[in-house]
């Protein structure tokens, strides 16, 4: 059975409530309960992890890489604009991650529009609304 992360980073807990014109309804609950529904119907093993704290989120990745995770799903939140230390964590790990965003990043303000850790992951999602979470795992059960 593959083993696959969930992973959302800054402000995601917030979800539903935050700017809900640009993220929608949808609380973190609901994202990992589609996700987990999806995983089970797929047979894969899902762990949603999701923190503000940049370190955590780089210690819960090498945590995964210990764990032998085949694949990760990740929405770094702002951290993807800012952390090279999130980049050097993903590229590290050994495990193939998809980056994920649920507003389209590239039509949103300039600064958004690069992304530090795309270069390495496996593919970018973005613009999807909260359908690129799922997007992302049929691609890595594959």
């Amino acid at each position: 059975m593959k083993k696959i992360a969930l992973i959302n980073g800054a402000n995601l807990n917030r979800l539903g409530v935050r700017e809900p014109e640009i993220y929608g309804s949808e609380t973190l609950k609901d994202v990992e309960c589609s996700v987990q529904k999806l995983a089970a119907e797929l047979g894969v093993q899902l762990e949603c992890f999701q923190s503000n704290i940049e370190g955590e989120i780089i210690n819960k990745i090498a945590d995964f890489a210990d764990a032998k995770f085949d694949g990760a799903i990740i929405n770094p939140g702002a951290f993807t604009h800012t952390s090279v230390a999130l980049r050097d964590a993903i590229a590290g790990s050994g495990i193939r991650f998809v980056e994920v965003h649920i507003s389209n990043i590239h039509k949103r303000e300039e600064f958004r529009h690069h992304s530090l850790t795309a270069a390495v992951c496996a593919a970018q999602i973005c613009g999807m609304g909260t359908e690129g979470y799922l997007a992302a795992l049929r691609f890595l059960a594959k």
